[in-house]
Parts: C-alpha cells; sequence; structure tokens
C-alpha cells in the first residue's frame, strides 16, 4: 500500500487530504471518508480504514473538512452546504489520478454521514456507508449550539432556512451502522434513514455499541461490514 499527501483547493484556502492506494496493479474504485463534527481524517476509525480498504483492493481517501484537523478555516464558519462542497471538491481533486478508475464510494460517521447522504442522492448509484448518522439535524441544532460545539451563526442559519435539515429521502445502495447504545445520535435515527432509502439497502444495529465505536471489538465489525458492503458494487 502506498500513501500520498494531497493538498485540495479551495476558493479561499485548502483541505488536507490522504489518499491510500493498495498495492494491487491497474486502477482501483476509491472510497471517500467523511469524519464528524469537530473530528478528523487521523480518528481511530479512518485510520482502521486505511489498512482495511486497500487490503480489499479499494483505495481510502481520508480528508479534513475546513476548520478541522490540517484544513485551512474555522469550523464555526461551516454549514452542511461548506462539507457538501467540500467532499465535491475532493472527488474532483482525485478524478485524474492515475491509480483511481473513477468508481467512488462514501463512508461517513455521525454529521459526515449526514453529508455523505446528499452527495450520494446526488450521484446514482454511488454507493454510501453511514455510521452513527442522524437522519434530522434537530437536536444537533439545539444541542450543539447551546454548547457552542464547532457550530455558529452559519449552521444555525442554515438550519432556520430549512435547508439540509433533513436527510435526503430515496438513497439507495446504503448500508446504516449504528450503535444500539448511542445517546448521541439515538439508534431511531438510523431506523428512519433504513425506512426511508430505496433498495438494496441494509442496517447493521451494534449491540451496545455507543456513539464513537468505542470498543475495538464494536469498530471491528463496522469495518468488517463496511468493507464488505463497499465491495458489492466493485467487481
Amino acid at each position: 500500500m502506498s500513501v500520498e499527501r494531497h493538498s485540495v483547493a479551495l476558493p479561499a484556502g485548502q483541505l488536507s487530504l490522504v489518499l491510500h492506494v493498495p498495492d494491487t496493479p491497474g486502477r482501483v474504485p476509491c472510497v471517500v471518508a467523511c469524519h464528524g463534527l469537530s473530528a478528523s481524517k487521523d480518528s481511530d476509525k479512518y485510520l482502521l480504514l486505511g489498512d482495511a480498504l486497500p487490503a480489499a483492493g479499494l483505495a481510502l481517501a481520508r480528508f479534513d473538512f475546513r476548520g478541522c484537523g490540517e484544513s485551512s478555516g474555522a469550523e464555526e464558519q461551516t454549514t452542511v452546504a461548506t462539507r457538501i462542497e467540500d467532499v465535491e471538491a475532493v472527488l474532483a481533486r482525485l478524478e485524474d489520478h492515475p491509480r483511481l478508475d473513477g468508481r467512488v464510494g462514501l463512508l461517513g460517521s455521525s454529521l459526515g454521514g449526514f453529508v455523505a447522504l446528499f452527495v450520494a442522492s446526488r450521484r446514482p448509484d454511488t454507493p454510501v456507508v453511514t455510521w452513527n448518522a442522524p437522519a434530522s439535524l434537530t437536536e444537533l441544532a439545539n444541542d450543539d449550539l447551546d454548547d457552542n460545539r464547532g457550530l455558529g451563526v452559519p449552521f444555525a442559519m442554515e438550519y432556520m432556512e430549512g435547508r439540509y435539515a433533513l436527510a435526503p429521502k430515496g438513497v439507495g445502495r446504503h448500508l446504516i451502522v449504528h450503535g444500539e447504545d448511542d445517546d448521541v445520535v439515538s439508534l431511531d435515527h438510523g431506523m428512519q434513514l433504513h425506512d426511508q432509502a430505496d433498495e438494496p439497502c441494509d442496517i447493521l444495529v451494534i449491540p451496545g455499541g455507543d456513539h464513537r465505536l468505542t470498543d475495538p471489538a464494536h469498530r471491528a465489525q463496522a469495518v468488517t461490514a463496511s468493507v464488505a458492503w463497499l465491495k458489492k458494487f466493485f467487481p
């Protein structure tokens, strides 16, 4: 496996991107990983995916949303719309990579999963995996704005205008992974995402799993299921 570091240009700033490419010959599909609120591309779950996906013959692109990790900007100035723009910028940056074949999958955790669903809804036939993702941002808007955790006025205005308040319906090729004991984004959100998805869709409920899938066994279960799901669509 080779590991490459890249910068992704934005109109005002840049994103930090790390690409893991398997050593297999020829060009391969790529999965873009989207982290959650006030997190980064360097969390343990994405480092695990950086090993597991190349071992299965898929590349992994992990990046920091603007205002997070090594990317420029301030997170409190970001919105769901800017996060969608960030993912699209990463996808555009990867289009001409000589080791990638143009097929793309998405994997997102928490708010990153919510964002990934919007990107997938605009790209038919794109497989997507969400880990503990919300179906609605009502609780996030109420709780996180009160606690001042990474969200600012631009997000509040976006939410009050009804933009991106609810996850898109009718997204297929969707695997929902949700911790049974998630006390940040309850299991009801995962069930709602499953109910409103198009086929093929599946849900994996991890008994005892919390929001961050802190238990290594729970995290390993999520990784194994995610790799198997994505491989189904990249024969």
